[in-house]
């Protein structure tokens, strides 16, 4: 890398940072700005409301981008979106893009480890001493350098109220962390806990297209294990799969012995100390086309002519009236597999939709719920109707009408965009994988384990009708 660019939602660059000497424009950011504002769905005019959308369209900028007519030549701005805010790197040649995006995305999981969730513009301004350190011991001279969260929490401690009181210059310890000169650089030395604990979260998300009659069209499900370690010492983990023939491709943080999966198919592993990912996988496509949602939804759109004469005096476009009336609701013929430690009937948790109407909307008036509540963005053209924790008991019905500034019918049709669903349900998985053991050597005492599933919509889409 070159430079590093972190950019707000209006485009400001709120972070700058060159490595090899030479000094970037800024116009490089004025031309990947200018692009990722060809479509509102990027970031402008977004608010908390509607964060959502940030992680659902990020179709105006590629994630790799060439600047051919810049001051030091061609240039290649890769660039990733989180939170809002856009993480540029510049690159003088071809690199490997992964290798980037993955350093970036790293970057941005730093930060909430430092600043907690959600690292936004805000937590950016008000820690901008930090971040600047954080930055210089990353990245040498272009080259990703400490990434691992305890390494870099011995040198830099993270800012606490008391630091901001003081308005201390410096958090920078003048000492290495010990993780650097040891075979385990992951993990800090002396840890020591009173109560010896880990966690593990098996979290599945489901990517599918669901067309108008709620038939699946295309889906895709990949995991993750979350961990929370409090182990004292230096620990050596042994988890092992009741059928490991599940996970079809995976990765592994830097802690697993991947020799060991290989042979065994068993996750062996000294962790790191607190929240780490331990790996991501993805299930046989065979068990992902089965996949038959939990959660149905059916948007309905239609659209008459205007009959307000004053409208149209007014208004220089012709305008047609529309209407949405959405139904959504639990269906128990779902094909996820539940804990045996499950009780009771089918709970989804956090359910939400997100509503894009049309580009073309002038007003939207009327918008009606017999539960959860609705917010509506002015300016992004969305609606995100929140509904909470639902069963098969409930159906909710949203019902809304606005107006359109056109009169041709085929634009109309062609710009209905699809409905976004959010959803969660605990203690169930698409795939079955389940843990058959964790066992604890190298140290004397006997931990606390717990392990549980977690299944939740990633890009969930349906289609109108």
């Amino acid at each position: 890398m070159q430079s590093l660019f972190i950019l707000s939602p209006t485009g400001e660059v709120l972070i700058e940072r060159h490595f090899r000497g030479v000094v970037t424009s800024r116009s490089v950011c004025e031309t990947f700005w200018e692009r990722a504002s060809e479509s509102v769905n990027h970031h402008g005019g977004l608010s908390s409301a509607t964060s959502l959308l940030t992680s659902l369209h990020y179709d105006s900028v590629p994630p790799v981008m060439e600047v051919p007519e810049s001051d030091q030549g061609t240039l290649y701005v890769i660039s990733i979106l989180r939170e809002g805010l856009s993480y540029l790197a510049v690159c003088p040649a071809e690199v490997s893009p992964l290798l980037i995006i993955e350093f970036l995305q790293r970057i941005a999981n730093i930060f909430v480890e430092y600043f907690g969730p959600p690292a936004d513009e805000s937590a950016i301004k008000d820690n901008f001493s930090t971040v600047y350190q954080l930055i210089e011991e990353m990245v040498d001279f272009g080259w990703p350098l400490t990434t691992e969260p305890n390494a870099l929490k011995a040198m830099i401690r993270p800012p606490t109220v008391m630091s901001k009181l003081l308005q201390s210059s410096t958090t920078v310890s003048d000492e290495l962390p010990s993780g650097t000169i040891s075979n385990i650089p992951w993990r800090a030395a002396n840890v020591h806990y009173t109560q010896n604990e880990i966690y593990m979260d098996i979290v599945e998300e489901v990517d599918a297209i669901v067309n108008a009659s709620g038939a699946v069209v295309s889906s895709d499900v990949s995991g993750s294990i979350q961990c929370q370690s409090h182990l004292s010492g230096v620990p050596d983990l042994l988890l092992t799969f009741k059928e490991p023939d599940l996970i079809d491709d995976c990765s592994f943080h830097p802690c697993v012995r991947y020799a060991r999966f290989e042979n065994d198919k068993v996750v062996s592993f000294v962790p790191p100390d607190g929240n780490f990912e331990l790996m991501r996988y993805r299930i046989h496509p065979e068990r992902a086309r089965n996949f038959s949602p939990p959660v149905y939804c059916h948007p309905q759109w239609s659209y008459s002519s205007s009959t307000d004469a004053s409208q149209s005096i007014t208004s220089e476009r012709p305008t047609k009236n529309g209407r949405i009336a959405l139904q959504v609701g639990v269906t128990t013929l779902s094909s996820l597999v539940f804990s045996a430690s499950r009780k009771g009937p089918l709970q989804v948790e956090e359910v939400a939709v997100l509503i894009p109407f049309p580009k073309q909307t002038r007003t939207t008036a009327g918008f009606q719920v017999n539960i959860g509540s609705v917010m509506y963005d002015e300016a992004a053209k969305v609606a995100r109707w929140t509904l909470g924790k639902m069963d098969a008991s409930r159906k909710a019905t949203l019902s809304c009408t606005f107006t359109a500034l056109t009169s041709n019918d085929e634009e109309i049709t062609s710009s209905i965009p699809n409905v976004s669903l959010t959803w969660k349900i605990p203690l169930s998985s698409v795939s079955g994988l389940s843990v058959s053991g964790l066992s604890v050597t190298g140290e004397s005492y006997r931990p606390y384990k717990g392990v549980r599933n977690v299944t939740k919509s990633g890009l969930f889409q349906v289609r109108c009708s």
